[in-house]
């Protein structure tokens, strides 16, 4: 069988941060040989970075069991699969002066680091569908997670229609399609939860319709010591926030304050993450931190790899995908 990004960074990538990928990504594969579980995190603009043609890839092959990710993420995959024709991109945008950004904005594009998601194909054309599921629930006295809207939406069909690129480079599709279990932290903050909180501030939707963040960490504790037997369930953050810190806290949680004192501590731990190591900050935190928070045990396998995770994190799946 033919490895060509195992063979090109076994031979490379022998040192530093180099060193730190090829480490982390062979203790993924070993942590899913040794029958474990894994959870993805996903922080920044992964799915506007594309992420997805890869990830949805690990999705189907099992190599993914549960994923923790910003609103953003959780949206913009739909939106680059509904609209990426409309997509323009920016190469110089370090350049850009206020006026040009300006008229980036008049023309109805938002700019994301060298890429402009369109709002009226991107975000107008997923809400009158989100609304219609929305409004559904709302009047049958139904309520569900963020994710699990989506997932209606993607399983009707509903978007097919408007499909630009392939549905085997949406990592959304994926995992609704195997019903992967996903929490997303702080969904408030993002544009789909700015829509659904006008209709709720209007009086169109109750608030009540959409499940909280304190029941999506309910959802993680149910879900955690059912699945953390065995060899148990690795983290693997992909950036920092509130995508990694929200999911890595059910651990003490289950310890401390439910005083479930033979609940495993998270097995296998990754982050790829270009925030400089600092004083206070959760994301620039070396994992031995989490030691002392209870998420990590003494002899958890720890990788810290300091470098852009659209480099890293396209080149580590491709590495787990030809050897596990």
């Amino acid at each position: 069988m033919s490895k060509p990004i195992t063979e090109f960074i076994e031979k490379y990538y022998l040192h530093f941060n180099a060193a730190a990928l090829v480490d982390a990504s062979k203790g993924y594969v070993a942590h899913l040989k040794d029958g474990g579980k894994m959870m993805i995190t996903l922080a920044g603009a992964m799915s506007t970075a594309e992420l997805g043609k890869i990830l949805a890839e690990m999705i189907r092959q099992g190599k993914v069991d549960f994923i923790s990710c910003t609103g953003a993420n959780l949206e913009e995959d739909l939106m680059n699969l509904v609209a990426h024709t409309h997509y323009e991109r920016v190469p110089n945008y370090r350049d850009l002066t206020p006026q040009e950004e300006w008229g980036l904005l008049e023309r109805g594009l938002n700019r994301v680091t060298d890429t402009c998601i369109p709002e009226e194909e991107a975000f107008r054309r997923l809400q009158k569908h989100i609304y219609e599921i929305w409004k559904d629930a709302d009047e049958k006295g139904e309520r569900y997670f963020p994710h699990e809207y989506m997932y209606k939406m993607i399983l009707s069909g509903v978007l097919e229609q408007y499909y630009e690129i392939p549905r085997e480079n949406s990592w959304m599709i994926a995992a609704a399609e195997k019903n992967l279990p996903i929490v997303v932290p702080g969904w408030e903050d993002s544009t789909m939860g700015n829509i659904f909180t006008s209709y709720c501030i209007k009086g169109d939707l109750k608030f009540s319709t959409m499940k909280s963040g304190i029941e999506y960490m309910a959802y993680l504790a149910d879900w955690y010591p059912k699945n953390s037997g065995g060899k148990g369930v690795g983290f693997f953050q992909v950036g920092g926030g509130i995508a990694g810190d929200f999911p890595i806290c059910v651990v003490p949680m289950l310890y401390q304050d439910m005083e479930m004192h033979d609940i495993p501590f998270w097995s296998y731990f990754c982050q790829i993450s270009d925030s400089t190591t600092s004083y206070g900050s959760y994301s620039g935190a070396v994992p031995n931190e989490k030691i002392t928070w209870g998420k990590l045990d003494i002899n958890t396998p720890k990788f810290i790899v300091e470098s852009d995770a659209t480099i890293c994190a396209p080149l580590m799946f491709s590495y787990i995908l030809e050897n596990s």
